[in-house]
């Protein structure tokens, strides 16, 4: 499946967590889709992925998290993005996310969540509604 628009997509990695793998599937899943996709490799900083994101003029940021620190890093990223006024970038996350913290992921403003098992079509079709 393709995308209809150019969406610039950064893929970053917060903290600590050192799996990667998924994310650069997605990444190539993205890219294989028609989307311009940044990675920003492993153990960044909250602060790096606003810098990138402010730099590559990205339209979403996507999290991949794999710690289970999913809401306290969404919720400081969020705060640290209207502090910045980049509320016109999306902000997704994907990983392992369980079902039951996703209203509250919601609730503080991610646009998207993809939990551990979306198919790659799913991740496509779902960063496309972002911009209908």
């Amino acid at each position: 499946m393709e995308t209809k628009n150019k969406i610039r997509v950064l893929i970053a990695k917060p903290g600590l967590d050192g799996h990667d793998k998924g994310a650069k599937i997605v990444a190539l899943a993205l890219r294989d889709a028609g989307m311009e996709v940044i990675y920003s490799g492993l153990h960044q900083t909250l602060d790096q992925i606003i810098q990138t994101a402010t730099q590559e003029a990205v339209d979403v940021i996507g999290l991949s998290i794999m710690s289970g620190a999913h809401l306290p890093i969404c919720e400081k990223l969020m705060t640290m993005m209207k502090e910045k006024g980049l509320e016109d970038i999306r902000l997704t996350v994907g990983g392992v996310i369980p079902h039951q913290d996703i209203p509250r992921l919601k609730e503080i403003g991610v646009a998207a969540v993809f939990p551990g098992g979306t198919s790659f079509e799913g991740i496509v079709t779902g960063m496309n509604k972002l911009f209908e």
